[in-house]
């Protein structure tokens, strides 16, 4: 499986903001992990009200759904970022806490979108992933 990984030279270098322009996947199967937030195992909120925190709980069960479906965050394609009451001041944080996670070869596409809420209050933000591996 090959995912080809494309920075056009006509659009912006979006690398250091930790994703990818275009990925192109060859891979046989596909995984839809849900949106993930930043409740544990026993639906305690990881993080408190720290967005950083709460992001960093969030990939580590995005990085848990996708080993279910049998893939890794290298196997990541596709990520859609929705955060609570967005202003630019948080897109510093954000792009941290996923180049803790990603590696710089293998960025993801994604889009961040600002929100007015998440299904409960004390939810900062919710990713959702698409994975692509071979069979």
């Amino acid at each position: 499986m090959a995912n080809q990984h494309i920075q056009p030279d006509e659009l912006w270098l979006s690398s250091p903001h930790n994703f990818s322009q275009v990925v192109v996947s060859t891979g046989t199967r596909i995984i839809h992990c849900a949106g993930q937030t930043a409740w544990d195992k026993e639906m305690n909120i990881g993080g408190g009200d720290d967005l950083e925190q709460q992001m960093t709980q969030t990939l580590e069960n995005v990085k848990t759904a996708l080993a279910a479906g049998g893939a890794t965050l290298q196997d990541v394609v596709r990520l859609d970022i929705y955060v609570v009451d967005y202003n630019a001041d948080k897109v510093g944080i954000i792009g941290a806490v996923l180049g803790r996670f990603f590696d710089p070869d293998h960025l993801p596409a994604n889009t961040l979108l600002g929100i007015q809420a998440l299904a409960l209050p004390e939810f900062l933000v919710e990713i959702t992933a698409t994975a692509v591996v071979d069979a």
